[in-house]
């Protein structure tokens, strides 16, 4: 090659490399978007005004609500506990040794938080928990301006830990809650919690909605629950849960802590839950309940399988109430209720809580599946009875007792004797039933239902539910033994 070419070869490769070194360094500074200052100052101007935005959200909200929350201080006469039962230092503290006196009561002081939810003439109600008015013998109402009022129990409703009280005042200027629409609430929403935690009073906090649709709250709370992460404490209870508009949207009502102090595990009842509760209290003095008179859990898998049932979300009927809403529509045991109205039912307490709110007389379509097939059955909803009511009449269950299938888990835990009998067992009878009465154990295995072969959970339900009667002829396996027993339910 001549020394010419050469010199134009090397030109031309070094052209390349500075045309290539300079398309890199633009496509370098496009990527790391190098701006002027003036730039960067403006979009530093602009966060600081987003964050100013929220924070004057959070200040109105706190001024519009924190008039309608209220303190509330409760005194209660309670029995001194017996020494020596768990509390090696009673003597310590109370000072009476165990000499056969009788126990002098003692006044137990505590303070929780409500909120303000109507007012009719010159008297305010306000809602709480339950559990921080106990058996209150004396009431007191502080308003975060420092007026206080004597309050009185206007109801309780124990089955969602609420109570109603009120006080009197001749003063226009006390405000009232303004209730919002919880059904609205979406997961990542701004909440905000109000109320006296440990005594520090009409303190507020912020969070968002953890979850929604929570269950298993404590003492049986039938409702659903807010959870939030907005800090709540002991004292918070009955305090407000409130949007970025100042509605209250829920009552605070309990944690989930290992040391009792919060961990942003807070859970509030939806205001929607307590809406028909407040009117009731009002108008009432008690919470009307509606009632359809079945005994539901969640089926496990082996029962969904042996009924042919494809879905989970529903709840499975066990045992009805004789004479019951129930029973006298045609709801049968064994039947899977999927539907209260239009409402899809998840689960056996979302049915609780649905059928609870309906009103007594109320006529309401429920569907339901029963041996694979899907059937709708107009119920006219009774009037729920008291606890105790209810407590008593499980000698009109039917049939009284609950069955699984034979698993192979199950008979390897049986008795040898028992481990070839073709059936299902029996696993749990209730007391005070006809079926307890009659004889029937735990652990005995059912082979006929009235003369027909039982053996699988599909065959019981479609025999008793068939039947013309209620009374029933078991053959079971016990211990070995085959036994006969009638049940005149």
């Amino acid at each position: 090659m001549s020394r010419i070419k050469k010199i134009m070869s090397f030109n031309l490769i070094l052209m390349g490399a500075l045309i290539g070194a300079l398309a890199m360094f633009f496509a370098f500074s496009c990527s790391t978007q190098i701006k002027p200052a003036n730039t960067v100052n403006a979009e530093s101007t602009d966060s600081l005004v987003d964050l100013e935005g929220l924070q004057n959200s959070f200040r109105i909200v706190s001024e519009r609500a924190l008039p309608v929350v209220t303190e509330i201080s409760v005194v209660e006469t309670k029995d001194q506990p017996e020494a020596g039962d768990g509390t090696p230092w009673f003597d310590f503290f109370f000072d009476q040794p165990d000499n056969g006196s009788p126990k002098k009561p003692f006044k137990s002081e505590a303070l929780g938080s409500g909120v303000i939810v109507e007012k009719r003439g010159s008297t305010y109600y306000v809602v709480t928990n339950n559990h921080v008015i106990g058996n209150a013998d004396k009431i007191t109402i502080r308003l975060y301006d420092d007026r206080t009022y004597p309050a009185e129990i206007v109801g309780k409703d124990e089955r969602k830990d609420l109570a109603l009280i009120s006080f009197k005042s001749k003063d226009s200027d006390i405000q009232v809650a303004k209730l919002g629409d919880s059904d609205n609430l979406h997961v990542g929403d701004w909440v905000l919690a109000i109320g006296n935690p440990f005594g520090f009073d009409f303190s507020v906090t912020a969070g968002i909605v953890s979850a929604l649709n929570r269950r298993g709250g404590p003492d049986g709370n039938i409702s659903d629950f807010i959870q939030t992460d907005a800090a709540i404490n002991k004292g918070n209870s009955g305090g407000a849960l409130v949007n970025l508009r100042g509605e209250v949207i829920g009552i605070n009502t309990w944690i989930t802590s290992p040391t009792g102090g919060s961990i942003g595990l807070g859970f509030a009842i939806p205001i929607n839950n307590i809406k028909k509760a407040i009117a009731d209290l009002i108008e009432k003095g008690s919470v009307e309940y509606g009632w359809l008179g079945v005994s539901v859990a969640d089926p496990s898998d082996p029962i969904l399988e042996d009924m042919g049932i494809a879905t989970k979300k529903g709840a499975f009927v066990f045992e009805i109430f004789s004479d019951s809403p129930a029973d006298k529509s045609g709801i049968k045991p064994g039947d899977f209720i999927t539907k209260v109205g239009s409402m899809a039912i998840r689960d056996s307490d979302e049915l609780v809580l649905e059928v609870g709110d309906l009103l007594a007389g109320q006529k309401v379509d429920f569907t339901v599946i029963r041996q694979g097939e899907e059937k709708v059955i107009p119920v006219t909803i009774g009037k729920r009875s008291k606890e105790e009511t209810i407590r008593q009449l499980s000698k009109k269950l039917y049939p009284g007792f609950s069955v699984f299938p034979l698993t192979d888990e199950i008979k390897e835990e049986l008795p040898e004797e028992q481990k070839k009998a073709k059936g299902i067992i029996v696993v749990s009878v209730e007391q005070g039933s006809k079926a307890a009465i009659g004889g029937l154990r735990v652990e005995d295995i059912i082979t006929k239902v009235n003369g027909k072969r039982t053996e699988t959970i599909k065959d019981f339900y479609k025999i008793i539910s068939e039947s013309s009667s209620k009374n029933l002829e078991l053959s079971i396996m016990r211990e070995g033994m085959e036994i006969q027993i009638k049940l005149d339910i």
